[in-house]
């Protein structure tokens, strides 16, 4: 397991470079913040993509019914497997930490 923390500069092509391969992949979102404490925003939900818009200064993590929006990201940590990425940290401008866990859909054998 690698963690690291990414530049900005390079935020939009690392995400466009690793989003294809995360396509069908369950996220799971924890915000926490002083405000609201630690919340589960979504669990288990597939994945479309994640996009940095440097002009709007906006990470969009697409998921199955639900656009998950950061604004203003100061700071994002990921952790990389031998598997690919597996969870995004980010703290926006408000201090407020947002978590993103990735997994493998759940395969089901035929009966």
């Amino acid at each position: 397991m690698k963690s690291r923390n990414l530049e900005k500069k390079i935020w939009n092509s690392y995400f466009d470079r690793v989003s294809k391969s995360l396509e069908g992949k369950r996220a799971t979102i924890e915000v926490a913040s002083l405000d609201l404490g630690d919340q589960i925003e979504t669990e288990s939900v597939v994945l479309y993509g994640i996009t940095y818009d440097p002009k709007d200064d906006l990470l969009e993590i697409a998921l199955e019914g639900l656009d998950h929006m950061i604004r203003k990201p100061v700071d994002i940590e990921v952790i990389e497997e031998a598997g690919g990425l597996k969870t995004i940290g980010v703290v926006d401008a408000e201090g407020t930490e947002q978590i993103i866990r990735l997994s493998d859909p759940l395969m089901l054998v035929a009966a």
